[in-house]
């Protein structure tokens, strides 16, 4: 681990009324020192106590002030990195970020790299690797439920649980290894029977695990739904009043929207993905065909298909838009949605209803331009996710890295429990054993290398 001392921007990039700059490392009090001038009654920062804040003036030389800001002290090991950290809270002017940045390097410090605060909280014991990636995810959490799922994760639950399953298995693995010391003597230090319960424990905790991550990969990335439907049915006037803003361009024209149009919304607490997409029908304009062709793309990546039809309009190209949707919706949930409902009367609207009933999937209508029966929408798009309910004391997978590595711990206990039933020998059974403790091992980062934490902390942002 570098020993040197880091220093970076900590608050999105671009001007506001405050920004900090956070410093951390061996020299940070010391760097922090130079530039610090405290207010009345203050104390120079070497002197201030760990955990305290003060006002003061950011020198810019020893005449010339640059700003007056706010200075946080937080001393190691009793900090969010282990090591002593300052943050300076100035003004958020692009100008005093930047100079500030520049008089930090010229005192010593380097420009930290993206997620290196967190790195090294981790490496120095604050928290596991888990917590740490959890902190990313907090970060990026644009739901409620994402938000509570990163912070259980980052609380810790999740990784005490597979500590101590590891820890288990490495008393057993220890006794099967002696037992194959004192193998002559033909003695049996490791309890089967103990051994086969926690085989069966762990498999039970590790295949729940496992199944959570289709409602924990929901939470963190939001549930992919295509708006698909002929041209002019509504699909961009859909989008627009599910966003509340004017994302997509809406126009009578038909195949006005030639590509995919993305953007999350939060509703009760779930993201949903919604996904405009280029109006199908026949045509032999080549950039709209590949629009085309990026519609029929995004219909099997969704998990929900919305088919938006034209009320007022008697297609007649529904069996030509069925043989195109319906077998790339197969083992996804399909919406019929009938919009412009306010430009027909009901029996006309029971007529067209009428023209759709050999296709299966849910039906509803509404009004995308005036929002009818939105809500109800949105209703009907939770019922369709058919997502467990998100229970607090849940542990919930959502980082696709944990997956795999569950998955595999998984496959390996299994290869115990069999080897139990086959009366295999104790060094099969205890190569299984370190294999399942091998893949807890690198969820928690008690077995990681640079290669994985250069990826990992790769993702996060620079400042955290």
């Amino acid at each position: 681990m570098k020993q040197d001392t880091i220093c970076a921007i900590s608050t999105p990039p671009g001007s506001g009324g405050i920004a900090v700059i956070r410093l951390s490392g061996p020299e940070a009090i010391t760097i922090a020192d130079q530039l610090f001038v405290p207010g009345k009654n203050g104390c120079p920062v070497r002197e201030q106590a760990s955990h305290s804040c003060q006002y003061g003036r950011l020198m810019e030389e020893a005449d010339k002030v640059l700003d007056y800001v706010l200075l946080s002290v937080f001393r190691g090991p009793n900090s969010f990195t282990g090591e002593d950290t300052v943050e300076f809270y100035c003004h958020g002017s692009l100008f005093i970020q930047q100079r500030l940045i520049q008089l930090l390097i010229q005192l010593g410090c380097r420009q930290a790299g993206p997620g290196e605060f967190t790195q090294r909280a981790f490496l120095n014991g604050k928290m596991d690797l888990s917590q740490a990636e959890a902190v990313a995810d907090l970060i990026a959490a644009d739901s409620s439920s994402a938000n509570q799922l990163a912070l259980k994760q980052m609380r810790g639950g999740f990784s005490k649980d597979l500590a101590d399953l590891r820890e288990k298995l490495l008393h057993f693995v220890s006794l099967i290894e002696l037992e194959l010391d004192f193998s002559e003597e033909d003695l049996i230090f490791a309890s089967r029977d103990e051994l086969k319960k926690l085989a069966d424990q762990l498999e039970s905790k590790l295949s729940a695990l496992c199944e959570s991550f289709s409602l924990g990969n929901a939470i963190k990335n939001g549930i992919p739904v295509a708006i698909v439907g002929e041209t002019n049915s509504g699909k961009s006037t859909l989008l627009n009043k599910l966003l509340n803003e004017d994302k997509a361009i809406v126009s009578d024209i038909h195949g006005t929207t030639r590509d995919s149009i993305e953007d999350l919304v939060s509703i009760r607490g779930l993201s949903f993905r919604f996904i405009d997409t280029a109006g199908l029908r026949k045509t032999k304009d080549r950039i709209e065909s590949l629009g085309i062709e990026r519609t029929y793309q995004k219909i099997e990546q969704a998990s929900i298909i919305l088919w938006l039809i034209d009320s007022t309009q008697l297609s007649e190209h529904i069996d030509w838009m069925a043989d195109r949707i319906i077998p790339r919706s197969q083992g996804k949930k399909l919406l019929l949605v009938f919009n412009k409902t306010d430009k027909i009367a009901g029996e006309e609207l029971g007529i067209v209803e009428n023209l759709f009933a050999h296709i299966p999937g849910d039906r509803i209508q509404i009004s995308a331009k005036y929002g009818q029966n939105i809500e109800e929408l949105k209703s009907k798009l939770i019922e369709l996710t058919n997502l467990p309910e998100f229970d607090k004391t849940d542990t919930i997978v959502s980082n696709i890295r944990h997956f795999e590595a569950l998955s595999a711990g998984l496959e390996a206990i299994r290869r115990v429990r069999e080897g139990l039933q086959q009366n295999l020998s104790g060094d099969f059974i205890a190569q299984d054993i370190r294999e399942c403790m091998y893949h807890l091992g690198l969820i928690t980062g008690q077995i990681s290398n640079d290669e994985v934490l250069g990826q990992i902390f790769s993702r996060f942002c620079i400042g955290k």
